[in-house]
């Protein structure tokens, strides 16, 4: 257990999306999903993350909706549990332990207290079963489900090995080359085979497998591209199957619409094609979906379907095959060579995309906001082709000018191109400015942007480095040709080495007056103004990995640390070292709002975060055995408002959070609060009656109320709201409370009943209002209907035996007076 306010590692994005198929729920209106040992759950209208369920210890390999109960779900893990959800309040209601790695789930609507689950099996390496696990009935939350039956053997490990028929009567399961059919009534197993031999171009090994949802017909895909329908299958000998093709390679998925007149299926090529009526000549496709398709799911009603892709998007498209949302996590790159970049105006994390791409992604809603095409060419999705791809990104310190390199996947002779885009306020978006074609003769290595206003208009300039053994300085000059389309350009202003060695890393100092660049073991000290060589630190053996320089109250200090494991700290006030520790330091970083810095050390395959300040070599914070990966990169993102932090070690955390990317690309955070804590609670709450099927006459009744209304408004009728109408907190209470936790009916009736009572006694500000404002128009009413001019007299003797004497007003006084009472004199108060 974690104690309140511990500091604790959050999963916050990067789980991949495609662990398993993902779920509509019975009315289309969320969308759920596997993500790492999470499952999320998205709304389909709005693409809001609506609910994070955790509690497996491990990747999430299956979700079910139960087939009893359209209001819950099963999902399977690899740590060796069932759990049973309550989707709509996130609360788990039963967790079964089975005992053993769980690699798929399957709910079939014909099995009773039951799923179907693949298992390793025991004492034999890359063999698995599936089995008939017996789901055990008991009053506690935690139960134990150790009762396997084995269906199948050798079957494949992936949830797209396995299918089950029409009503669960026979399940089917392929793997390499083999088919499988099961009657369950019969308890007859058939086996079917294809040749092994590659004739042709073609490859007979199976990929994947649905049943069809009325019919006994099985369609199954393959590695070269063709589809399957096998039909007569009860009949070793005498079963038929007829051939679809159109995909060029792998055919990843298949699922057929929910009356079977509809096959989908997807691949590499990004392209969901749609076959009619098992008919090669009938078929219709929607192409450019970005990314390999991974799964396919189709809603219960057949109006919608999803696909799960590779780069971790979910796309859902109509049934007439159009495009309909997207929804776009942080996407999974080959490899993040740019590194994590913040980017100043947005606060969104920067790095690698698609092919070719720049993802900004949103740390708050775990979305994407936009990608930015660099490379601007078509990626060709084919192994051994030589292609542009994005290498490095630096910003302005305002966000208006964004750098990029692009370079060639060539190891000897790459393609480079420095590419400046400025970004536009009327557009919002990002324009490129300059190009400049070979920046340098080899990789670039670094780049870095000095922007400091107080040193004036010529302060942005930018510094690349790269393994030609120079560093540049580019700078903004005016553009003096008549036709351009801007009026600046970049060109380069100084070209810097240091004994032809490779130049590595640069960094600026906080305020701009110094450049520090890496030569392999030296750091070289620079004067930005003059660039003159100030002084150099050295500390062998190895070359420098990282430096960074202090802030604030730390700016006289410069950090490195070499691939030798040595984190160094030098003094620029006295050009001598101050500190060194002998540290394995993968990550450096530097929180730019305080003078804290981040460093990540990677030893015996253990990842350990040590936050320190330069001017002191005792760390103030240290997390050994961080995360299970290797931590690759890391970048400290401003808060928008200072974290209100209890302990004092935590406080290097008040004012930035830090991000890191592991080698599997899961992005992760440390925070005080438990992801689930940290949703808004207005994106947490799912109301019960949203789920409820609209029907015909649901949507009738309230098209009239609306248009009744609105007709009462046009007349000038006045629309009066009963207090029943009104949601009380206690009824709201006992409608979105969930019946297992609710207290005796008993309880709650004095409550439910005192909440539809009307006090008379307290009325509230605009009644009163109300009752006065009827009484004064009845007043003038009865006014212009008397013509009286004089004043009437009344027997005041009883007030003056007590020394006062009353004015009786007239009507006219009384109406002016009235009409003084109207006025809102509340400005008055602003004095």
């Amino acid at each position: 257990m974690v104690s309140p306010g511990a500091l604790r590692v959050v999963r916050c994005g990067g789980s991949a999306l495609r662990g398993a198929r993902a779920v509509f729920s019975a009315d289309c209106k969320y969308l759920l999903c596997a993500s790492g040992d999470f499952v999320k759950v998205y709304s389909v209208s709005t693409e809001e993350t609506l609910r994070l369920m955790g509690g497996h210890a491990d990747l999430v390999t299956g979700i079910q909706l139960n087939p009893h109960n359209h209001m819950q779900l099963y999902s399977s893990s690899l740590d060796g549990t069932i759990k049973l959800w309550d989707f709509m309040d996130g609360i788990p209601i039963k967790t079964f332990t089975v005992g053993c790695e769980l690699l798929a789930l399957y709910t079939p609507a014909g099995a009773e207290d039951s799923v179907f689950v693949v298992i390793p099996k025991k004492g034999e390496r890359d063999t698995f079963q599936l089995v008939s696990v017996k789901l055990t009935k008991g009053a506690g939350q935690d139960l134990e489900a150790k009762e396997l039956s084995v269906v199948l053997d050798g079957v494949g490990a992936s949830m797209k090995h396995i299918a089950f028929g029409r009503e669960g009567a026979y399940v089917v399961s392929v793997k390499d080359v083999n088919l499988q059919v099961y009657f369950f009534k019969r308890k007859l197993l058939n086996r079917f085979s294809l040749s092994t031999v590659k004739t042709k171009g073609g490859d007979n090994h199976f990929s994947c497998v649905v049943c069809h949802p009325t019919e006994d017909c099985i369609a199954t895909g393959h590695a070269d591209g063709k589809i399957r329908l096998w039909r007569n299958f009860h009949h070793k000998k005498e079963y038929t199957y007829s051939t679809l093709h159109w995909h060029h390679d792998i055919v990843m998925d298949l699922a057929f619409s929910m009356e079977g007149t509809r096959l989908l299926s997807g691949g590499v090529e990004s392209v969901l094609v749609q076959w009619h009526n098992e008919s090669s000549c009938q078929k219709d496709f929607l192409p450019r979906l970005g990314s390999p398709i991974e799964y396919i799911s189709m809603s219960s009603d057949g109006a919608l379907c999803c696909t799960l892709h590779t780069d971790n998007r979910i796309t859902i498209i109509n049934s007439n095959l159009r495009f309909s949302r997207s929804i776009q996590g942080l996407i999974k790159s080959r490899d993040v060579k740019t590194g994590l970049v913040v980017d100043p105006r947005t606060k969104a994390l920067v790095l690698n995309g698609e092919p070719g791409h720049l993802q900004f992604y949103s740390l708050q809603s775990d979305q994407q906001l936009f990608s930015l095409d660099i490379v601007q060419r078509q990626y060709i999705h084919q192994a051994g082709l030589q292609q542009s791809d994005l290498v490095k990104v630096a910003f302005s310190a305002q966000g208006t000018w964004l750098a990029t390199v692009e370079e060639s996947e060539e190891v000897t002779d790459p393609e480079l191109q420095l590419k400046l885009w400025f970004y536009h306020e009327e557009t919002q978006s990002f324009q490129l400015n300059t190009r400049i074609n070979t920046p340098h003769d080899n990789h670039i290595t670094d780049m870095c942007f000095r922007d400091m206003d107080e040193l004036g208009g010529d302060s942005l300039i930018l510094v690349t480095t790269g393994r030609d053994c120079v560093f540049k300085v580019w700078v903004m000059v005016e553009d003096t040709d008549p036709e351009a389309q801007q009026s600046v350009s970049w060109s380069c202003d100084f070209v810097g080495s240091y004994h032809n060695y490779q130049a590595t890393n640069c960094c600026f100092s906080e305020d701009g007056s110094l450049l520090a660049v890496s030569f392999e073991e030296t750091v070289t000290v620079w004067d930005s103004l003059t660039w003159d060589l100030k002084c150099t630190f050295c500390h062998p053996p190895g070359n420098i990995r990282n430096i960074c320089f202090g802030r604030l109250t730390c700016s006289k200090y410069l950090i490195g640390a070499t691939d030798y494991g040595f984190l160094c700290c030098w003094n620029l006030l006295t050009c001598a070292l101050e500190w060194s520790a002998h540290l394995n330091v993968v990550v450096l970083q530097p929180d730019p709002l305080s003078e804290h810095i981040a460093a990540v050390s990677w030893l015996s395959k253990e990842s350990s975060l040590f936050v320190f300040k330069p001017n002191e070599p005792r760390p103030i914070y240290i997390q050994r055995n961080l995360c299970k990966e290797k931590i690759l990169l890391a970048a400290f993102i401003p808060r928008d408002q200072p974290e209100m932090i209890s302990s004092e070690k935590y406080l290097w955390l008040r004012k930035s959070q830090l991000f890191f990317l592991t080698d599997t690309q899961e992005l992760m955070t440390l925070s005080t609060k438990s992801l689930e804590e940290r949703l808004t609670p207005s994106s947490k709450q799912l109301a019960v009656e949203e789920s409820l099927p609209v029907t015909p006459f649901s949507v009738l009744l309230g098209k009239h109320r609306r248009q009744q209304a609105q007709e009462d408004i046009d007349l000038g009728k006045p629309v009066v709201r009963k207090k029943q109408e009104q949601a009380s907190p206690a009824v709201r209470e006992l409608l979105h409370t969930p019946a297992h936790v609710l207290p005796s009916a008993s309880f709650l009736c004095t409550i439910f009943i005192n909440s539809l009572l009307i006090s008379k006694e307290n009325k509230s500000a605009e009644e009163v209002a109300d009752e006065v404002e009827m009484e004064s128009e009845k007043a003038e009413d009865d006014s212009d209907e008397e013509d009286v001019t004089e004043m009437e007299q009344e027997d005041t003797s009883h007030m003056e035996l007590l020394g006062e004497t009353t004015c009786k007003l007239s009507k006219s006084q009384e109406k002016e007076l009235r009409k003084i009472r109207k006025t809102d004199y509340s400005w008055i108060s602003a004095f």
